[in-house]
């Protein structure tokens, strides 16, 4: 029997890659809700497997799911969305089904801050991240500094894939406003900055009701 390649890929599993070059068929495969290995390898950070699947299988770096998302809108780490968008070319600007970039879905889930803050330094034209300093590591560059732990009462849960619902999918218009002029004003990155931004978050867990029963994607355990 053929071993699970979405247990592989959940797990890093020296496997998954000879299992994948004797099947290139399965590379490329998606499950029943269009979840990929691709979208898998970018939800659990595994990189150098999003990497191989890219430039070394050929799975197209913007396949989507069955919401039309691509796997920058799974992804829990700037290292993930940084090797999707400036190594391996995926447009973070694509949208959902809902007609939401990545970085709208997530903020409007208030899940991953330092990622939002991330994909918003890319629109702003800085291909650096942020303005943080990039120190090179083995040839990678470094992920900038963290962001300040997040305001009291704020709470984000680690390790689900979170599905807007249909009354929760539309970022409201003023919001989205003042994160572009933030993410426009270039100091994303400072004391100020960064308190604006967990206070946009923070207003986002308000606006959409995230204490309200959500719909839970399961990840392959």
């Amino acid at each position: 029997m053929t071993p699970n390649p979405y247990l592989l890929a959940a797990d890093n599993s020296p496997d998954l890659l000879p299992l994948l070059r004797e099947n290139p068929s399965l590379a490329s495969a998606q499950d029943e809700h269009g979840y990929s290995l691709i979208h898998a390898a970018a939800s659990y950070n595994h990189l150098d497997l999003l990497r191989a699947l890219v430039r070394e299988l050929h799975v197209p770096v913007d396949l989507k799911d069955e919401d039309g998302e691509t796997a920058l809108f799974v992804v829990e780490a700037v290292a993930a969305a940084r090797v999707l968008v400036q190594e391996l070319g995926l447009d973070p600007k694509l949208t959902n089904d809902d007609g939401l970039t990545a970085k709208e879905k997530i903020i409007a889930e208030a899940d991953w801050p330092e990622v939002a803050e991330f994909l918003a330094s890319i629109e702003a034209g800085d291909g650096a991240g942020g303005g943080a300093s990039v120190v090179e590591t083995n040839g990678a560059p470094a992920i900038p500094s963290e962001l300040p732990p997040a305001p009291e009462g704020l709470e984000v849960t680690v390790g689900t894939t979170l599905e807007a619902d249909e009354a929760g999918a539309e970022v409201d218009p003023e919001f989205r406003r003042r994160i572009e002029e933030l993410a426009a004003s270039g100091d994303l990155h400072t004391p100020e900055g960064q308190a604006r931004l967990r206070q946009l978050v923070q207003d986002a867990v308000a606006d959409q009701g995230l204490n309200e029963e959500r719909n839970v994607r399961p990840r392959y355990e």
